[in-house]
């Protein structure tokens, strides 16, 4: 009875490995998680990947060579900021590792500035200038000027 089981369970066992590939023990793309956050929050962030939140959030990346993120939300000036990856294989004495820089991904959209409304203003007519009067005209008057000096008395 422990023949067959063990045949049993080899055939199986072959069986699935002729129907599958090799795929199976390829290993499979490393990722890392990428924070992304945006001033204001709420921006909709898409990676170059694919992958989209409305910040603040984290995203799953395929861990390649870089990616950019994009930033919209209403009423602010898109963004796009570059964010480079870095492998660096490990050894018998330390671990593989994969940095993600920057991490968190900040961007900091600038509001649109509507354009300055141009104004007309209607131009008022200008008053026409008098025309020039009399060197003075308290000369033209028989009465003297009571704020002027007084006239030096006549001598006798």
């Amino acid at each position: 009875m422990r023949r067959f089981i063990v045949i049993a369970a080899a055939s199986v066992s072959l069986a699935g490995c002729s129907s599958s590939s090799l795929d199976a023990f390829k290993p499979a793309p490393r990722t890392v998680t990428v924070q992304l956050d945006s001033v204001p929050s709420g921006a909709d962030a898409r990676t170059s990947q694919g992958q989209s939140c409305k910040t603040p959030c984290s995203v799953e990346v395929p861990a390649a060579e870089g990616f950019s993120v994009s930033y919209t939300l209403a009423n602010y000036q898109p963004l796009t900021v570059p964010v480079q990856v870095t492998h660096q294989p490990g050894d018998l004495t330390s671990a593989a590792t994969t940095t993600v820089d920057p991490n968190p991904v900040v961007g900091e959209l600038q509001p649109v500035t509507p354009p300055k409304p141009v104004r007309k203003r209607p131009r008022k007519p200008r008053a026409p200038k008098a025309a020039p009067a009399a060197a003075s005209p308290t000369a033209a008057s028989p009465f003297p000027d009571p704020a002027a000096a007084p006239a030096p008395a006549p001598e006798r």
